[in-house]
């Protein structure tokens, strides 16, 4: 089945990814292509990194008992392989086969934000790494760029080797504060990119944290990732707020980095061609494929069938 349209086609395979006997991928926040085209997918199981083919073969899993919550990967140009875990409030760096190179922050101490641990809603400022960090991006000169998150309302800037060199973002609704900071991404010019989850929109900063602009029109966006072709490519999680009147459903959309909306899709019927559940992880591949992660449980309300697939598969036609 084929989803898109104008220059922005694929062939959609619903189900990808085969795991051995015993093995299952459950909810997948994340994951990464490595330069030789296999696939890292971070999943909440207690294989939580499992390692596949571009045909979906599988070829190993590692992480057995290292992480609380995984929440997000990232593979950067070294070929390193950077998790983050928000429960553990720590971001971790491993070679591919998972020897731990660094980690960011202290295991277990989450920053005072004020967070009550349940409800974003409760943060009362921002403070230094980490509460719930989310994501992690390397910037075009080695500069680490993580968001944090759940628990926090910051983007932290870190040198290659692991300093904090700055912090921004607060509580709140205006420009530079964040309801969720979810996902970070920066461009080949150093323009980094928020989704500002709960705020249902996309900020810019410069590399040092100055404001630019945001883009407001959105569902929620999560996942979040810049493709081969210098676009973002955005998940919008599907939207049960009492405050809108009728519920939005989980879309896949794709941005110009000048802000123009290349293509969008996604409705309410799940199982129909190219839509969603839950689509938290979104990652691509040199080619410009892409891979969409989905979570085990978006909300009580709206609970995942269980034979849903945890990975699709994007294949670019066009």
């Amino acid at each position: 089945m084929r989803v898109g349209n104008g220059d922005f086609v694929y062939e959609f395979i619903e189900s990808w990814g085969t795991v051995p006997e015993g093995y299952e991928l459950g909810g997948v926040p994340n994951g990464a292509v490595d330069t030789q085209g296999n696939v890292h997918v971070f999943t909440r199981t207690p294989h939580p990194v499992v390692v596949f083919d571009a045909e979906g073969n599988f070829i190993r899993s590692w992480g057995e008992g290292i992480f609380k919550r995984p929440h997000s990967a990232f593979i950067g140009p070294d070929e390193s392989f950077y998790c983050t875990d928000d429960f553990d409030h720590t971001v971790r760096k491993f070679t591919l086969d998972g020897k731990l190179l660094m980690t960011l922050g202290t295991a277990n101490q989450p920053s005072d934000t004020g967070y009550d641990g349940r409800d974003y809603h409760s943060i009362k400022r921002g403070d230094p790494p980490f509460n719930r960090p989310t994501s992690l991006a390397v910037g075009p000169t080695g500069e680490l760029f993580v968001s944090d998150g759940y628990g926090n309302s910051r983007v932290h800037k870190f040198s290659p080797d692991g300093k904090l060199i700055k912090s921004w973002g607060e509580p709140g609704t205006g420009p530079g504060q964040f309801s969720i900071v979810h996902t970070v991404c920066v461009d080949k010019k150093g323009t980094v990119y928020v989704s500002d989850r709960e705020n249902y929109r996309i900020q810019l900063f410069t590399s040092d944290g100055e404001y630019i602009t945001e883009w407001k029109d959105f569902h929620r966006p999560c996942g979040m990732f810049i493709g081969v072709d210098d676009n973002l490519y955005v998940t919008e999680l599907h939207c049960d707020n009492p405050r809108i009147p009728a519920p939005l459903p989980a879309r896949l959309s794709v941005w110009s980095l000048d802000g123009k909306l290349l293509v969008r899709w996604g409705d309410d019927d799940i199982r129909g061609p190219g839509n969603f559940y839950a689509p938290h992880g979104l990652w691509g591949d040199p080619q410009g494929n892409l891979y969409v992660g989905e979570l085990a449980t978006e909300s009580e309300r709206f609970p995942r069938p269980a034979d849903y697939p945890a990975v699709h598969k994007l294949i670019r036609v066009r």
